[in-house]
């Protein structure tokens, strides 16, 4: 009789299962790859029916995205022949360079109000989950439940009050309104999150520091803060993906100053109409943040969804 293991799966099975993983995984790609692919297409092939998948790569999507661009006279680009390799490409429809694109500032924008609006949503949520899970508070199931009804509703569902507040504050169009903004919706996804996390590390640790001589604060920062790293790098990845995609209030609060890149990049404008291919190098440059972020903590991450879950 052949031996039967309860934990142990079967090698069909692990067939099956790795079959099934890379299937999933590669038709989610698909998407992305196709948009990386039409940031180097030329806007005919971006646009041509059927879809073009074998083509002849450029850069004008990445020239176009990154630069703003003025038709001149014949004379003038006679007089003013191209000196660089990206000047060509423009000049194919006989164009200039005018100067930069507002490409970069809505860039450095998402990466303020993103980053920033993460590191402030974990660090208020993380005091704000310690005090849930270690000191008596009164009330506190009720307190959690309000916290968390927060995120029941759907953000822009108060988008007019918030409209007429910030309008009413100065806080408009500005990188403060929208870090201070979205850290309000994400600190109850913070809270709840870490509070779990910090829940599974035993109380005796921060006993035993306290015995050692540690303040509360001494044994917070040193013994329950690296336990809780884990936690808080999966946490982190969660507020930062949603401050860094927020499409809605980025278009009703921000214009100029304060706007970031997801409302700047549907607005691409080349000739005729939409430029696919910069809009698709936006995109593809919009991700890389993102991507190296959770790629980094890509470690923590895995072990975030399944800490607690095997108790000894």
């Amino acid at each position: 009789m052949s031996s039967f293991s309860v934990t142990e799966p079967s090698k069909r099975s692990k067939w099956f299962a790795g079959t099934l993983v890379i299937t999933y995984a590669l038709i989610t790609m698909i998407p992305l790859a196709w948009i990386m692919l039409t940031g180097f297409k030329s806007p005919a092939d971006a646009i041509s029916y059927p879809p073009k998948v074998l083509f002849e790569p450029t850069l004008e999507g990445y020239v176009n995205l990154f630069t703003t661009r003025t038709r001149q006279t014949d004379e003038f680009l006679t007089a003013n022949p191209p000196e660089t390799w990206y000047e060509e490409i423009v000049r194919q429809y006989d164009m200039v360079i005018a100067g930069p694109s507002k490409f970069g500032e809505r860039f450095l924008n998402s990466v303020i109000i993103g980053f920033g609006s993460t590191f402030l949503s974990i660090f208020l949520g993380t005091l704000a989950a310690y005090a849930f899970s270690r000191f008596k508070i009164p009330l506190a199931d009720d307190l959690l439940f309000f916290i968390l009804s927060t995120r029941m509703m759907p953000p822009i569902a108060v988008a007019i009050p918030i409209f007429l507040m910030y309008r009413q504050l100065g806080l408009s169009d500005t990188h403060l309104g929208m870090i201070l903004l979205y850290t309000a919706v994400n600190i109850s996804l913070a809270v709840w999150l870490l509070k779990g996390f910090i829940d599974e590390i035993p109380r005796e640790y921060e006993e035993a520091a306290l015995i050692d001589g540690y303040t509360r604060f001494q044994a917070f920062y040193k013994v329950v803060l690296p336990q809780a790293a884990t936690g808080i790098a999966s946490t982190a990845i969660f507020c930062l993906i949603f401050a860094w995609n927020e499409y809605a209030f980025a278009v009703l609060l921000t214009s100029g100053t304060a706007q970031t890149a997801p409302p700047f990049i549907p607005t691409i404008i080349g000739v005729g109409g939409l430029d696919w291919p910069a809009v698709a190098a936006g995109a593809t440059i919009f991700l890389l943040p993102v991507m190296i972020f959770t790629v980094a903590l890509r470690k923590h991450l895995l072990r975030g969804i399944t800490f607690g879950a095997v108790r000894k």
